[in-house]
């Protein structure tokens, strides 16, 4: 085969994949799956990994995807709820202390009792702002596998169980895409910086370079008012298929049976981290004056939208709970690549002096 003929045939295999990804974004939704552009494409893809039929993810489309995800996410920081931080610093603080007891006390679970790795047990572990745990574990090589697991029974959890005990209800909707459609100029700009950023970032060696650096010029340009406006639609859902069928993409190295085994490791660390993060809402709704569900519903390690839309649902006060995830979205999302990335390092430099004393690496 020519190198023309094998171009066009490597095009038409990531287009079949994407289309595929797209299609199971579409069968969730029929389905009514909660994130079901996310989940939908990262099922298919993980079906086509078990196939033996995917195919690795070309670089700059998942960079599109990164970029744009990154975008979306920063835009959910308005100056009124960046403005409302300020207005709970107890229970913030409170907050980012239970952010840290999870990161550390879930992840020594995962690796004590579980086998897993340090870096995996820490993505595994963090909080909420799971796009992002999700990109940084696929950009680094992560069991993504394993972390899914984790990650999603502890999100099924909290979507659908946790507001029937509060209250007896049902489980949440997704954030519809409302608001005004931002300007092509400004969101030029914004992609621009973004791309600028992102490159230092990768220079830095910053695990998801391309998110991360799309999320902090993102989340300042609309935080501080700077713009405001959303991507539109068929954009925004296009960037959620890339990033599933990208992390979807990771499963051709999952091993079946592992993925089998995640669950008890799945169920313990979801008590751990929700039992860290109950302790510290109950210290909380005692200081901030406010009801034990709103305290709840803020603390509980799930994801910004999820959770706020809950608050809606529920009649709690959104500005409390908003406020809360915003800060532990923001904490996790800029910490956990940098966490990540040190601990790669210190696992490189680790390794080079095993070798280097003749030493078989642990």
């Amino acid at each position: 085969m020519t190198r023309t003929g094998s171009v066009l045939l490597a095009s038409a295999r990531q287009v079949a994949q994407i289309a595929v990804a797209g299609a199971g974004g579409v069968l969730f939704l029929f389905l009514g799956v909660p994130a079901a552009w996310v989940a939908g494409p990262v099922t298919a893809v993980a079906v086509l990994c078990f196939m033996r039929r995917s195919v690795p993810m070309a670089r700059p489309l998942v960079e599109i995807g990164f970029l744009l995800a990154g975008f979306t996410m920063g835009a959910t920081a308005t100056p009124e709820a960046l403005s409302a931080l300020t207005r709970y610093p107890v229970s913030l603080l409170l907050l980012a202390l239970s952010v840290l007891g999870v990161l550390l006390l879930t992840s020594l679970w995962l690796k004590r009792t579980s086998g897993w790795t340090l870096a995996d047990a820490v993505l595994g572990s963090a909080p909420g702002a799971l796009s992002t745990v999700m990109a940084v574990a696929a950009d680094r090589g992560g069991n993504v596998g394993l972390i899914a697991v984790v990650q999603s029974f502890r999100l099924f959890v909290l979507v659908l169980i946790l507001p029937m005990i509060i209250v007896l209800s049902g489980g949440a909707t997704e954030v519809p895409q409302t608001g005004e459609v931002l300007a092509p100029l400004p969101f030029a700009v914004i992609m621009a910086l973004s791309f600028v950023l992102s490159l230092v970032l990768q220079r830095l060696r910053i695990a998801a370079p391309m998110l991360l650096g799309a999320l902090v010029v993102s989340l300042l340009a609309h935080g501080l008012g700077l713009v405001q406006g959303r991507l539109p639609v068929s954009l925004y859902t296009v960037s959620l298929v890339l990033v599933g069928a990208f992390v979807g993409s990771r499963f051709a190295t999952v091993n079946r049976q592992a993925l089998i085994a995640a669950f008890p490791a799945a169920v313990g660390s979801f008590a751990v981290s929700f039992a860290i993060a109950l302790g510290f809402a109950l210290v909380s709704w005692q200081l901030a004056d406010v009801t034990f569900a709103a305290a709840i519903i803020a603390f509980a390690p799930g994801g910004l939208e999820v959770m706020t839309v809950l608050a809606l649902l529920l009649g709690l006060d959104p500005i409390f709970v908003g406020a809360h995830h915003l800060a532990r979205f923001i904490l996790v999302a800029l910490l956990l690549p940098i966490i990540i990335a040190a601990i790669h390092r210190v696992e490189s430099r680790r390794l080079k002096n095993a070798y280097a004393a003749g030493d078989e690496p642990q």
